[in-house]
Order: structure tokens, then sequence, then C-alpha cells
């Protein structure tokens, strides 16, 4: 889908003004399920929706934007579907358009992005604007409702919905002091035109283990046969693999309690233990354990989330997010050709020798000497130190404020935002990653589409009290 509505704003005017108007602020995955949900739910018909996307293409985003397809979804295809109650729909999708229909397959994500723009036009009518353009401030209007004012122009909407999805990475701090500017410094895991320009026989240092560090090497060290790649985080921990899917599952006990992030953890241990002796494997309890994870997040207090992110986070996120197959096969080969070397102990000293940096790392290894330093380390999740001008903007109102551990927007647990003295504000939500610490678990799809129908569901329920309050 491209930089406007499936046809014209003008000719999809609806013949009577809508009940309600609802401004999604983000065109990914988060925003596009959404918009599906607002679009397609029963009693839904007096539901205008606006998609407000910088890029004016949606369904991409950080996580699907790839074109390149060797990135892998790191989730089975049969659990990647857009309709909570329809798990076939990205198989039959994938059976229409004449793509891979493994359901324990890993469809490219630029595949899904191609589903999530489909899955749209499917259901688009004349409810439906898009919007390109960056939404850079959003007002209230006395009596209710906001001014959405984005790249010069202004709409007026009652509710919002932010659904921007993940940040760029935070800014690489090395030895106290953040890494500035240079030529060899990659801020950016997805500029891949900086990477690309690298010469062939090049060495790149990526600053951080996970799943963007993984797609980013792939792409690079195709690209020419005698790059190399350094990768390096605290622990050294690549994500675990996925292996052929088993028959046998696992259930849990519910998590009750009182709880704290030592006793989590090791409850996950006993059940990794007692899986085996069953001859079941650890996969099968973290899934299992997936549909309690946000109610035992809510049981932890503050202190104890704390010490869970310290001291259990990455345990868990290596086992929860793991790579595909045919992935982890690809890294075992660059690492069997000596072309990828993980390392633990992070990045200590950065020395700049003018085209090329020389990187100090942990105890023990000897400094390497790269074409370039690429920032890995994940999106950046504290707004209060975010650029973004749309989260300064609602910061400086008092609409938006970061949650306590500073891993998105402060909200309830059913998506209301919260400004800085903990009340509700009016007409706000969000889907998707800027939950995560009201949730923790908050970035896959299957939680995103649950979270994307809650919020359609909340905008149904207010239809008749903005009925009365219009007269629309």
């Amino acid at each position: 889908m491209a930089t406007s509505s499936p046809t014209s704003p003008t000719s999809l005017s609806a013949p009577h003004a809508p009940a309600t108007r609802v401004a999604v602020i983000g065109g990914g995955a988060s925003g596009v399920l959404t918009a599906i949900n607002l679009l397609t739910i029963p009693g839904g018909e007096q539901v205008a929706v606006t998609i407000h996307e910088a890029s004016g293409i949606l369904g991409r985003g950080i996580a699907y934007g790839t074109c390149d397809p060797r990135h892998l979804l790191n989730v089975r295809a049969r659990h990647m579907s857009a309709w909570t109650d329809v798990p076939s729909d990205l198989l039959e999708w994938a059976a229409r358009t004449g793509r891979d229909v493994d359901p324990q397959g890993f469809l490219p994500r630029r595949d899904f992005a191609a589903y999530l723009q489909d899955t749209l036009a499917s259901v688009a009518d004349h409810r439906l604007t898009v919007r390109a353009g960056r939404v850079d401030d959003i007002v209230p209007l006395d009596g209710g409702g906001y001014e959405v004012h984005a790249s010069g122009t202004v709409s007026v909407t009652d509710s919002v919905v932010l659904a921007y999805g993940n940040q760029e990475p935070r800014a690489l701090v090395v030895d106290g002091d953040v890494l500035p500017p240079a030529s060899w410094h990659v801020a950016n895991p997805w500029d891949l035109a900086a990477l690309h320009l690298l010469p062939g026989d090049s060495t790149a240092v990526f600053v951080g283990t996970g799943l963007t560090a993984i797609d980013t090497a792939i792409t690079f060290l195709e690209e020419h046969p005698s790059r190399r790649v350094v990768m390096v985080s605290r622990h050294g921990f690549l994500p675990e693999t996925h292996v052929g899917q088993q028959s046998t599952a696992w259930v849990s006990p519910t998590i009750t309690g009182p709880l704290d992030a030592d006793r989590l953890a090791a409850f996950f241990g006993e059940q990794v233990v007692a899986a085996q002796a069953q001859g079941v494997d650890w996969r099968a309890v973290v899934d299992g354990l997936r549909p309690q994870t946000q109610a035992a997040w809510q049981l932890l207090d503050l202190d104890e989330r704390r010490r869970f992110l310290e001291k259990h986070a990455r345990h868990w996120e290596v086992r929860r997010h793991r790579m595909a197959p045919e992935v982890a096969a690809r890294l075992e080969d660059y690492q069997a050709e000596g072309r990828l070397v993980v390392l633990a102990g992070g990045v200590h000293r950065v020395v700049d020798r003018g085209e090329r940096c020389e990187v100090h790392i942990g105890q023990g290894h000897a400094p390497v000497v790269a074409d370039a330093l690429v920032n890995c380390t994940g999106p950046s999740t504290d707004i209060s130190r975010s650029g973004d001008p749309l989260l300064l903007a609602l910061r400086e109102r008092g609409i938006a404020s970061p949650d306590p551990l500073c891993l998105g927007l402060s909200t309830t647990t059913d998506g209301a935002l919260l400004d800085p003295h903990g009340q509700l504000v009016a007409g706000f939500y969000a889907v998707g990653p800027p939950r995560k610490g009201t949730l923790w678990e908050s970035t896959a799809i299957p939680e995103i589409r649950t979270q994307a129908a809650e919020v359609a569901r909340a905008q149904v329920a207010l239809l008749p009290l903005r009925v009365f309050a219009t007269g629309r």
C-alpha cells in the first residue's frame, strides 16, 4: 500500500459524518492491525480511521521493512495470523499468493509486510484514510478530541492510538560517554546503504547479539565472501534456535503470588527439569508459559521487575525470541568459516583511527581494528531520552510519560495512556511495544493483535456516548 488510502480520500467521503474518528499514529504492524480491527469490529460501522505513517508505506516499520528474503520471521507461520480467531489466515494468504504454506515454517519478513498490506486492503472502505507524513504534535481541544499536526497539515480526531512500534537504537555509550559521529560509526543497523559501501574485505564490530544483529550480519556477510563480523555483548548470548515442532506440549501450573524475580526464574527452571524428565524439550516450557507471562509480570512489584531486568531478562529473552533453523544454520557456517566471532564482555574503549576504529572488548580479547562499528543494541525504549518530535511534544503537554522502568509509555493494562500524575488521558491509547513496561510481553504479533482488538472494542463501547454528545 502506497502513500494514500486505497482510493482517494475525497472519493471516499462517507455519506454521513462518522460517530467517532480514530487517528492511528504509525503504519507498521501495530498500526495496521489496529486499523484492521477498527474497520471490522461488529458495531464499528460509524468508526472512521486515519493512519498517519511518516513514510506513507504501510505494514513495514522496522520489523518488516527489510527487502532481504534471507531475513526470516522468528515465529512459525501458523502463529502469525492477523486475526485472533482465524489462525490459518496467513497460511491461506500464502497459498493464494504462491508462497510457502508450511505451518511450521518461517516466512521472510518482507512477505509478512505484504500480508499485512493485503489484509488491510481487503477490509478498507470509505472509513479509512492514510496520510503520509510524520506527526509532530497532538493538541487537546476544548470540549474533547484532538488536533493532529503532521507535515504542515492539521486534522481533528476523537481518539488517538499510539502505534509507533520500535524506536531507533539508543545511542552507544562507551566508557561513560556517548560515542560521537564518525565515518566508521553506523548508529542505525538498518542503514544498509552505509554497510553496503564498505569494502568487500572489511571487518565490522556489531555491538549486540540479538535478532537485529543477526539479520544485519546476514546481509553484510552475504554481500562479500571476504567480510568478517565480530559480535559483542555483555553476555555474548545468541538467541536460541527453534527445532522441529514437537508433538508434546507442556502446561505449567498457574503462577500465583506473592512473587519475586528470583522465584519466577526458579519456577521456570523447575518446569524445565520436570519437562525433561518426561522427555519434553525446554522450548515447550517457554511456549507453554507465554499465556501467563503478562500475568506473572503484574505479580512483580516495581523493585522485583527491576531485579528481573538486571538479573534474568537476557536469559529469558534468548530462549523466548528464538532464531529460525535456517538462520541458525547460516550463523554456524559463518562461524565455521571464521567469518563470524561472538564475544562476551562488552565494548570498553573505542579509539578513532581515521577511516577505521580500534575496538577494545572485555577482558582477554585482543583489540579489533574495524572498518565499522554498528549499533545493534536494540530499540530505544526510554521516551524521556527520545528525540522524536511527537514524543517530546506529548511529554511537554503532560499527555504522555515514561513507565517507571523506562520500557515505554505509562499505560493501564488495557492500553489507556496515563499522564505524569497517573491519571487517565481521555481518548488516548497505545498498542504494541510502547506497552512493554506495563505488560512485558508486548512486542510479538500474537500479543499485538490481541491489544488491537481490545482497543477497537473500547472505541465501539464509547460510541453511544459520542453519538449522544455530538448528535451525529
